[in-house]
């Protein structure tokens, strides 16, 4: 019940994400800090969400406890839930970024972080379809 949960909270937020980014990229000058702060914070719920579905996920499917977000994507690797080495450093990277925006603001890693939440959408999504035929729910 709690994989159903989160991944439903997961397709959720994960769309409010494509949206806030939307936005921002198709905002004038006036509005898109506005709305690429938005996305980044979108960004951090949705980061959180999802390596909580994988921690969920590995216990209900495949018997595996991991606690933090780097042992999960790594476990969620090693039972074939991510088809390559290079979707581990990408999901790891995005960790990285995402704890980045959790402690400091600064006007630089916002610009980096956003030039790079279109590619962990793409990323994200795809596990998120993943996880839909794995586990057998519509969302």
């Amino acid at each position: 019940m709690a994989l159903k949960n989160a991944l439903h909270d997961f397709d959720r937020s994960l769309h409010r994400l494509k949206e806030a980014y939307l936005k921002a990229k198709k905002s004038n000058d006036d509005n898109y800090n506005f709305f690429r702060d938005s996305a980044i914070q979108r960004f951090e719920f949705t980061v959180e969400i999802f390596w909580k579905s994988i921690k969920y996920y590995l216990k209900e499917i495949e018997g595996i406890e991991c606690r933090s977000p780097k042992s999960c994507i790594r476990e969620f690797f090693i039972t074939g839930g991510l088809d390559s080495e290079e979707g581990v450093v990408l999901l790891l990277e995005m960790i990285d970024d995402r704890n980045m925006t959790s402690h400091t603001y600064k006007e630089e890693i916002a610009k980096m972080i956003f030039s790079k939440i279109e590619i962990y959408i793409d990323r994200l999504n795809e596990i998120l379809v993943k996880f839909k035929s794995v586990v057998n729910i519509t969302i």
